[in-house]
């Protein structure tokens, strides 16, 4: 019998699942429950087996040509055609497999790396795990931003609400209680004691038991609408789809031409068949779009291992476009490692010294060592700094612990927020502990903060009454205080006071200080009471302000460096005060001496019009509000841009999502914001995401470059077909032959040129429009002249063998060998747009020559094995023969060193590093 949840109490839950709220359950149990009932995994589709993703590979319609082909063959007697047509049919799909094979993996191996994670509370610590590892009973701790793991009976909430419009499609976030329900057979909707699988929390913090997992959820019962999201295609690979329906239509069509003028000149009609039917498998690139998808999954998993966690593949095209990357600054600009420097309080300005997040640290004022027990106005401002507040710090490597207690270890950390742990570490320089604090009062309201408040509230209630602690944006507290601490009394908050705050907070700031302020206020009975509004935050007492320092990533300063030689505008985007948010981008060398500097407050003061005329100009964005951060984004997009954005917070998602490329913190982010992103930064990193950036640039060149190599080469093969039908030659190449070449040379040195170097000079160009084809700059004339170079070459070397005196299958084997040698230096000369095999070097790209030497190793088998010669109908060739296929291959990479040589007194040359 199915147990309602919703209407036991929250005693009875635990009770049931023999579980401690305080404890949680031990990992040995949750190891038996696991081996009980399965992960917390939701049903899935059942991917491929490897047996039917290989015959999957004979469904093709080339493949069932040649099949065809081979069955005409046997019946008319040329079972050694048929053989070698059986054989290549085999290893072309042996290779299709491997290449689809390996894109499933690469394409899996994605997801699983964006897998949800959940903090839970065993054997009374926190620890943060992949949420498929939980198991009913499990103690879940939820707050904003967090995404629900499993279904979970709610058993304490602070301003909990939760959006749960995956399972009931209302867009509107639920507020949750704790308490017990009266009626069962309630909606979803109605459970206001529940949490469910997938839905996220939007606002406070709550923890609950999980009551069930996996597809005894609510979100396991309809998983089939979760199922029905295939991996899209991205736009590059649907418009070389388009542009491969394109090509087999006027390949067919060359080929059937090739056909009618061999059956008019009296060739016997089965051998120009099977010569239509080879020329056409050679012709039609169909590897393709299996090439593009490994390079593009092999290529975003290079990025994952720099920690840039590529969730979408539309991503990667799209990141060698972007114009504009507006930044976080606090996590991504900056180290995170807060910690106080200065406190003002009671009229005096405090130092505060100390390494790290060790509880070791003097207070000075002036040069001079005090004791900060014996400065009464500076031990309120701590001591509000410390209850108002929902960080921990710990000890060692002891694995997350509820609250902040002291303990055993190695090195002191913080556990949630920096700049709230930068608070409790000078606190603790100070001798004040929150766990001794909350002995003598305990918390019983929390108003969570948030972007659009600027501040945040919590409610403490002992045996001297009951207190609201406040802290937040400087203004935004001073705005809402009263009175004022100060020399041990409290006083009316005149303006003059006013005043020498607010010229404290902008000192501080022009130190590149972060500020924040913090107040309080005794409350009447039943004060505490009232729901989350203005009143309980009003009429406060200011106590202080905390000038917090968070110093730059060493390496953005070279990483904004590298955007602006690249023709990428950086823009910070800071909740801080104006002065600290310049005093920081000075010190990243981001703000030009003509940059503009908007606030939050300006922001709302323009129209859309006028925000879209002075975008362009503004590289620091101060106090501004997630809010914000949307419209700046969609004034970029108005101007032309495309606009990676950054955010963390829950209320990030909307400009994340907005944005060209969202971009969300692995470290810091909420569940929300990293699904509404394209890229996730495993280290919160800015010079991570110009990293990505570069890659994003370098893996298109690289489908660009073996979209060259593919095409020109079947263009050369063509036509070699093509114009010795026109002029009245013997057929240059046997479909056997054919065949091989297109094995030999298509397939590993394409795959080969999908993981070559990226070219240094990749960042010193500028944006590639988003609406650039891919045959853009010059791309097509490159195809197009080595294609017709390759078919000339082969063409004119089949002629001269045939005035030699040479046989016909002598001669043929020339054009077999030249063709292949051909193709096989001219996939050297594809690693470059920009420069040639000197500048790049022959060894930087291991991969590709080890490729060539195989496709160079099958060559000379066939040429030299008698039985594949017999097959291939092919003979050895001599010195002289070699000869001339080296003078022939090398023409085509002299011409285009000539034009090379060229260019590079005109331009200068991109070059080539290796990884």
């Amino acid at each position: 019998m199915k147990i309602s949840w919703s209407v036991q109490t929250c005693a009875a839950v635990l009770e049931i699942f023999a579980v401690e709220l305080s404890e949680g359950l031990s990992e040995n149990e949750v190891a038996r429950r696991q081996k009980k009932y399965g992960l917390n995994l939701l049903p899935v589709k059942k991917k491929t087996s490897p047996g039917l993703l290989f015959l999957s590979q004979f469904r093709d319609f080339m493949v069932l040509v040649l099949l065809a082909a081979t069955v005409l063959s046997g019946l008319l007697g040329e079972y050694s055609d048929a053989l070698a047509i059986i054989a290549i049919v085999m290893v072309n799909a042996v290779l299709g497999f491997v290449q689809e094979y390996r894109a499933e993996r690469s394409l899996s191996a994605l997801q699983e790396m964006v897998s949800p994670t959940a903090r839970v509370l065993r054997s009374g610590l926190v620890r943060l795990v992949p949420a498929e590892e939980l198991v009913s009973g499990d103690i879940v701790l939820l707050e904003a931003g967090d995404r629900v793991p499993a279904d979970i009976r709610l058993c304490q909430v602070r301003q909990l609400s939760v959006n749960e419009a995956p399972l009931t499609g209302e867009s509107e976030a639920v507020l949750k209680q704790a308490e017990p329900l009266q009626e069962t057979g309630c909606v979803l909707g109605e459970l206001i004691n529940m949490a469910f699988m997938g839905t996220h929390v939007t606002a406070g913090r709550g923890n609950g038991v999980v009551v069930a997992t996996g597809s005894a959820t609510e979100m396991g019962r309809v998983a089939h609408l979760l199922q029905e999201a295939g991996t899209q295609a991205t736009p590059l690979q649907k418009r070389l789809g388009q542009m491969g329906r394109i090509l087999v239509g006027c390949c067919l069509l060359i080929c059937a031409v090739v056909v009618v003028m061999g059956l008019a000149r009296g060739f016997p009609a089965y051998k120009m068949l099977m010569a239509g039917v080879s020329l056409a498998v050679a012709a039609i690139p169909e590897g393709l779009p299996a090439v593009v998808t490994i390079a593009l999954a092999s290529g975003v998993q290079r990025m994952a291992r720099k920690k840039a966690i590529i969730r979408r593949l539309p991503a990667v095209e799209v990141l060698g476009c972007a114009t504009v990357i507006c930044a976080d600054k606090t996590g991504t600009l900056t180290q995170n490692k807060m910690n106080v420097r200065e406190i003002w309080a009671g009229g005096r300005v405090y130092q505060v010294e100390g390494d790290g997040y060790s509880p070791q640290g003097e207070f000075l004022f002036g040069s001079r060592a005090i004791r900060p027990e014996l400065e009464p106005d500076l031990g309120v401002a701590l001591k509000a700094a410390v209850l108002c507040n929902n960080a921990g710090l710990r000890k060692g490597k002891i694995p997350l612990r509820p609250l902040w207690r002291r303990g055993g270890g190695e090195e002191w950390q913080v556990d949630g927020d920096p700049t709230e742990g930068a608070l409790l570490v000078a606190a603790t320089r100070a001798g004040i502990w929150r766990g001794d604090l909350e002995r003598q009062s305990s918390r019983v309201a929390e108003i969570s903060f948030d972007g659009s408040r600027k501040r945040m509230a919590v409610v403490y209630s002992g045996g001297q009454g009951t207190v609201v602690y406040v802290k937040g944006a400087p203004e935004e507290i001073a705005g809402r205080c009263s009175r004022i601490l100060y020399g041990g009394e409290e006083l009316a908050f005149a303006p003059k006071l006013r005043e020498q705050v607010l010229a404290e907070t902008e000192r501080m700031a022009g130190l590149a200080l972060r500020n924040l302020a913090v107040a309080y206020r005794p409350l009447r009975r039943g004060e505490a009471n009232v729901s989350p509004d203005e009143k309980i935050e009003s009429e406060l007492i200011f106590a202080g302000l905390f000038g917090m320092l968070d110093p730059p990533r060493p390496d953005v300063p070279p990483a904004i460096a590298k955007c602006q030689t690249a023709g990428i505008k950086t823009v910070m985007i800071t909740g801080d005060h104006q002065t600290t948010a310049v005093a920081v981008a000075r010190m990243l060398r981001l703000l030009p001496p003509d940059g503009n500097v908007l606030t939050g407050m300006e922001l709302d003061t323009l129209s859309d019009a006028q925000l879209k005329k002075i975008v362009g100009k503004t590289y620091v964005y101060a106090r501004v509000t997630p809010e914000h951060k949307l419209r700046i984004v969609r004034a970029l997009k108005r101007c032309g841009h495309v606009v990676a954005m950054t955010g963390d917070g829950v209320n990030d998602a909307p400009a994340v999502k907005e944005a060209d490329i969202g971009i969300a913190m692995g470290r810091s982010g909420t569940d929300v914001t990293r699904e509404a992103a394209a890229l996730v930064l495993a280290d919160d990193n800015f010079a991570t995401i110009v990293d990505a950036v570069e890659d994003g640039r370098g893996i298109y060149d690289n489908i660009r470059k073996f979209i060259r190599f593919l095409l020109a080469c079947n263009t050369g093969e063509v036509l070699t077909m093509f114009l010795a039908m026109l002029l009245g030659f013997p057929l240059p190449l046997s479909p056997i032959q054919i065949l091989w070449i297109n094995l030999a040379t298509d397939g590993l040195p394409a795959v080969a040129l999908g993981v070559d170097p990226w070219e240094r000079g990749a960042m010193r160009r500028p944006p590639r429009p988003p609406r650039e084809g891919i045959f853009a700059r010059g791309l097509w004339q490159k195809i197009l002249g080595r294609g017709i170079l390759i078919g000339f070459s082969s063409l004119a070397v089949f002629a001269w063998s045939l005035q030699q005196g040479m046989m016909l299958d002598e001669a043929r084997t020339m054009v077999f060998a030249v063709l292949i040698v051909l193709q096989l230096f001219y996939v050297f000369d594809c690693r470059s747009e920009r420069a040639g095999i000197r500048e790049v070097g022959i060894f930087t790209n291991p991969y590709l020559v080890a490729a060539v030497a195989l496709s160079f190793g099958l060559l000379l088998i066939v040429l030299y094995h008698p039985s594949l010669a017999v097959v291939f109908g092919t003979v050895p060739l001599g010195l002289s023969h070699w000869a001339v296929i080296l003078a022939v291959s090398l023409f085509p990479g002299f011409l285009n060193g000539a034009v090379g040589l060229l260019r590079s007194l005109v331009a200068p040359q991109m070059v080539v590093v290796k990884k």
